[in-house]
């Protein structure tokens, strides 16, 4: 049974940037670029049936696409480190996103996630890693920041129980509409009332 979670894809350009936040910290179990995303709403192991049902309730998000940027590094986990991730900047549009996305998975009767949504992108898992080590390498790390990327979708996808997350599979992509096309399709909508009155 497949894991499924919403996320974000990150373009080349700003994985190529993350990559280079790679090695330089023992006990660390570094995540392949090509997994890395950020992720809105876990899910969980669902039943097919579930799963048909959260994508159909997913086809009703309409959002504006937006603007991205990745920056500053941080771990989880305290006193005992468990992952490093690379921050995101603040942003309206993320946070609206994902509260639709969470709303839409509660009414499915889906258990809510008991974290507070933190958006991030993990880029190693720890394994024994001394709390200093963890403190030396976000320190020498701290001023990362990636060039800013559109995000024009979300999706859905799920993985395969495996050491170290992945390989993370794109089940199905909903796209994010450029605010030109949701103002014009909200215009023909209204004129479209107008004439059938």
């Amino acid at each position: 049974m497949p894991r499924l979670f919403t996320a974000l894809e990150i373009p080349r350009d700003a994985a190529l940037s993350l990559s280079l936040l790679r090695g330089g910290l023992p006990g660390a179990r570094w995540i392949d670029v090509e997994n890395y995303h950020l992720t809105l709403r876990f899910i969980g192991d669902v039943e097919g049936h579930v799963a048909d049902e959260i994508a159909n309730a997913l086809d009703r998000v309409h959002r504006p696409s937006f603007q991205m940027t990745l920056s500053g590094v941080g771990a989880f986990g305290g006193k005992k480190p468990h992952a490093v991730w690379a921050g995101v900047s603040a942003s309206p549009d993320l946070t609206a996103l994902q509260g639709e996305i969470d709303r839409i998975c509660q009414r499915l009767g889906l258990p809510a996630d008991p974290r507070k949504f933190s958006p991030h992108v993990t880029l190693a898992r720890l394994r024994n890693a001394s709390p200093l080590d963890v403190a030396q390498y976000l320190s020498a790390r701290g001023n990362f920041a990636a060039l800013p990327f559109r995000v024009g979708r979300f999706v859905l996808m799920s993985s395969r129980d495996s050491v170290g997350g992945g390989p993370y599979i794109v089940e199905e992509a909903w796209p994010l509409v450029a605010e030109t096309v949701a103002s014009s399709r909200f215009a023909s909508a209204s004129d479209a009332s107008r004439i059938m009155r």
